[in-house]
């Protein structure tokens, strides 16, 4: 059967040149690939979740009451066998690609080798996570108990917020206001369709990347190995060891999802009138929590009428500006101009201190999402904020310098 499919599809040259090639081995490069695993997992639970879900606020009677279709779709889901704990993988992959992708890109920050010539992939790893997390929240609507109405409700506010084109952003995607009998439909497409495709195509053009331009090393292999990959083949060697970990992954997730199952419906109960206090998944928290600390009157007149209100600079702008930064920096950070190996992170003070400051900044925002519970104020949360972001970029900058000494000037500060 080999020999006839490779008369026809000349796999001995596919297998020499992909299969046999050298892949680095170095604990954090595995990051990446648990992302992978998770959105492997995110579309064969997917895939069960589609065939026992409506997409529907038709209201539908079940045991005596009237519920809407998805809400009780989700219901039927759960009281199938192993139904709630497979909705509740899809819910912990979609956490953990979301954490490993974050993880993966300050790996790549606090190494550099985001720069030239990698910088293709640092654009498509920083929107893989902007579409990750859009995909997630997509997902959010979709039991349409109260809680996730009423988030939902929340974004339809925040994307509404954008000025000029917030009305129109929000009426593609939601059919319009929320909850129109259009909304659940629309995002569902998006969420099982459109948005899984754009991961496949960005995840297809990440990895394609990766072997053109070959991976890149730890330092320690400059001197091991000059000039050549240090690693194994990618067949049979890193096959076992990602089939490993696959495993592993799948027993680590199946544990956590069997032991707190994610989003029990049934406490939220279908939407009402009232609305329940809701705060978003972990990875959403940092942005609640600076809409909780920005002065809910703050408005920017534009030019046309448009007004930047609070919701926009707080949601939109913030994380934008972040954002806009992280595909600046290969333009802006350009000492190694062709990169293989990866940065100590002790070489480089500045660029690490503003790592940690970064994670500072996030740390801090998430606790401001808790601020009525912490009894602080908005502005005590701000001097955290602004106060721990500085410091830890300080005391990380200078216990570098005090410990590893000033990094040498030139190509040898590079890879040392």
């Amino acid at each position: 059967m080999y020999r006839w499919l490779d008369e026809r599809l000349d796999l001995s040259r596919f297998n020499k040149k992909y299969l046999n090639k050298a892949f680095a081995v170095h604990h954090s490069y595995f990051i990446g690939e648990i992302a992978l695993f998770a959105f492997i997992t995110l579309v064969i639970t997917g895939i069960f979740l589609t065939f026992n879900y409506e997409p529907s606020i038709r209201m539908v009677k079940v045991a005596g009451k009237e519920l809407p279709a998805a809400y009780a779709s989700v219901l039927y889901i759960d009281s199938l066998p192993f139904g709630a704990v497979l909705r509740s993988v899809h819910h912990w992959s979609a956490s953990i690609m979301i954490a490993a992708s974050f993880i993966h890109l300050l790996r790549i920050l606090i190494s550099g080798t985001y720069k030239r010539p990698r910088e293709i992939n640092w654009f498509l790893g920083l929107l893989l996570l902007v579409v990750a997390i859009v995909t997630s929240f997509t997902g959010y609507s979709l039991p349409y108990d109260a809680f996730s109405a009423t988030a939902t409700s929340i974004g339809y506010g925040i994307g509404t917020s954008m000025p000029y084109i917030g009305e129109w952003i929000s009426q593609v995607i939601f059919g319009g206001e929320f909850p129109t009998v259009h909304s659940i439909p629309r995002v569902y497409s998006l969420h099982v369709l459109w948005f899984p495709l754009l991961l496949m195509a960005l995840l297809g053009m990440h990895m394609l990347v990766m072997v053109k331009q070959k991976h890149t090393q730890p330092a320690y292999a400059k001197k091991v190995a000059p000039g050549r990959i240090l690693g194994v083949p990618l067949m049979p060697q890193q096959a076992y060891m990602s089939t490993i970990l696959f495993l592993l992954y799948l027993a680590v997730v199946f544990f956590i999802a069997g032991s707190y199952i994610a989003h029990p419906i049934e406490v939220f109960g279908p939407p009402t009138a009232a609305t329940p206090a809701v705060k978003p998944d972990w990875y959403l928290i940092w942005i609640y929590g600076i809409l909780q600390i920005i002065p809910g009157d703050l408005k920017i007149n534009l030019p046309g009428g448009a007004v930047m209100n609070s919701e926009f600079i707080g949601s939109i702008l913030i994380p934008g500006i972040l954002g806009v930064a992280a595909v600046l920096l290969p333009f802006l950070d350009t000492r190694a101009t062709k990169m293989r190996y990866m940065e100590l992170p002790t070489r480089h003070p500045v660029r690490t201190g503003v790592t940690f400051a970064l994670l500072a900044f996030l740390i801090t925002t998430t606790l401001a999402g808790w601020k009525q519970e912490l009894g602080f104020t908005a502005g005590q949360l701000w001097a955290i904020i602004i106060g721990s972001s500085v410091i830890t970029y300080l005391v990380v900058y200078y216990a570098i310098i005090l410990i590893w000494g000033r990094p040498p000037k030139g190509d040898e500060a590079e890879t040392a």
